[in-house]
């Protein structure tokens, strides 16, 4: 029966979302490689018993129609949305020290709602991050003249030197395996390599590292720009302004700001890296996330189910 705990751990961890799934969606997301017919047959099994629910195409733990036809409208947004973020992503990667870049939050998993943003995870040049990042934070001051800067939200950024993500856990998991690649299909792949900690979680995460990007063109004007800074006035501009952002950040943690969501600003900083603070939204999902196994777990506790309850206790977040 260890499929069903397999099952459960992805419905539980969407469900956080209140994001029902389909049969081929579950299969992707497992601990474990199960085979196409074995999967239908525990799925049935579940639904039969009133488990999990089957709302059309989509599985769930709540039996509520109204997720799956919330999920269809966000699919269909979503469509339209990753076009136009595909073409964002593409300018983006003109930007001076810009080796890679995907598409990542909801929308990476091919969701929108009429308030998602555009996010998008970024690799650049090693030591050269902070550089390209104000540079491209800089930029998108302009968008708020037109309403746009929704669609910039350049919230992770790491750099080739430090390419594996420290925070190691079912959710920065997801979010490594749902990434759309845009530009930079070399340090993509280099990216996909170094994580490979996400096959703990997702097996199917070995496909990231196949997926095909296609490469970039010339940029003359990003080549002239980077040659103006590859040197010592770049090493201590990229330093100075590590500084300055992590120094202006500090402060917008202690005042507790909030952003245009109601959510707390706040931003990790170092030499390789620039990402939001874990403890304000991450750790917020791992939370409930586990209140749901245990909810699950209490919900779950009976005679036919026995064996799913080490499951849910040995569940850890790092």
């Amino acid at each position: 029966m260890k499929i069903n705990k397999s099952i459960l751990k992805v419905l539980v961890y969407f469900g956080v979302f209140n994001y029902p799934v389909s049969e081929s969606e579950i299969q992707f997301f497992l601990d474990q490689t199960i085979g196409k017919k074995e999967l239908q047959e525990a799925l049935e099994q579940l639904v039969n018993d009133q488990y999990i629910f089957k709302l059309g195409e989509f599985y769930s733990l709540i039996n509520d129609p109204c997720l799956a036809e919330r999920r269809i409208k966000g699919n269909a947004r979503a469509q339209i949305q990753l076009a136009i973020a595909s073409g964002i992503g593409r300018f983006l990667f003109r930007f001076p020290y810009v080796r890679g870049i995907a598409i990542s939050g909801s929308l990476s998993k091919n969701f929108a709602d009429e308030n998602s943003d555009f996010d998008f995870f970024i690799i650049t040049k090693a030591n050269r991050l902070w550089i390209a990042r104000t540079i491209m934070h800089l930029f998108k001051k302009f968008t708020y003249l037109r309403k746009h800067q929704h669609r910039y939200c350049m919230n992770y950024y790491l750099d080739e030197e430090a390419l594996e993500i420290q925070e190691k856990n079912i959710f920065t998991a997801t979010e490594l395996i749902t990434l759309l690649p845009v530009r930079g299909p070399e340090v993509m792949h280099k990216l996909f390599r170094s994580n490979h900690w996400a096959t703990e979680y997702f097996p199917q995460y070995d496909k990231r590292m196949m997926v095909g990007v296609a490469p970039a063109g010339k940029n003359r004007v990003k080549k002239i720009i980077e040659r103006v800074f590859q040197n010592s006035l770049g090493d201590w501009l990229d330093a100075y302004l590590l500084r300055l952002t992590t120094v202006r950040w500090k402060q917008k943690e202690v005042k507790q700001l909030l952003n245009i969501k109601g959510n707390r600003m706040g931003l990790r900083t170092g030499k390789h890296f620039s990402k939001p603070n874990p403890v304000f939204f991450q750790e917020k999902i791992l939370t409930l996330y586990q209140d749901k196994l245990n909810e699950t777990e209490r919900k779950w506790n009976e005679p036919n189910f026995q064996h799913i309850q080490p499951f849910f206790f040995k569940e850890m977040i790092k």
